[in-house]
């Protein structure tokens, strides 16, 4: 299994991250994502709900598997990379002296033996960027 854990801090509240993280429709506006598209709405709680991500040449879907306002946004990988086992967790809790901590943390597995290191390396800078872009987004208001 391969892993990446991020952690960042900002001046934005809780809920004002959550807020952007937690509408996949708003993706594109902090991330380096190119387009979204909703394949299945998500329940009452949101989860459920298929997502698709297109980023340059690369087309995901991702299913939500867990959203437990405002602290937790889970989702596993259906297609597009080949991974598998692939599973993220995104928290948001309050910092200490305000504004929030975001934690996004993900592991996964290659289908390709040998391939770990390489996707690990490649989605530890991507996955830098979206937390880069949420933490800045959320304290621009």
């Amino acid at each position: 299994m391969q892993e990446i854990d991020i952690t960042k801090t900002t001046d934005a509240a809780p809920e004002a991250v959550w807020a952007l993280l937690a509408d996949s429709a708003a993706w594109p506006s902090w991330t380096p994502v190119d387009s979204h598209s909703e394949e299945h709405p998500g329940g009452a709680d949101g989860t459920g709900e298929v997502r698709i991500f297109k980023t340059g040449r690369y087309t995901v879907r991702e299913e939500i598997v867990e959203k437990q306002a405002p602290e937790r946004l889970s989702y596993v990988l259906l297609s597009g990379l080949p991974l598998k086992n692939y599973r993220a967790e995104i928290d948001v809790r309050p910092a200490p002296g305000g504004g929030s901590e975001i934690r996004w943390h993900t592991v996964f597995a290659p289908k390709v033996p040998g391939t770990g290191g390489i996707f690990r390396r490649s989605l530890q800078k991507i996955t830098g960027q979206f937390v880069d872009g949420l933490a800045t987004r959320a304290a621009q208001g």
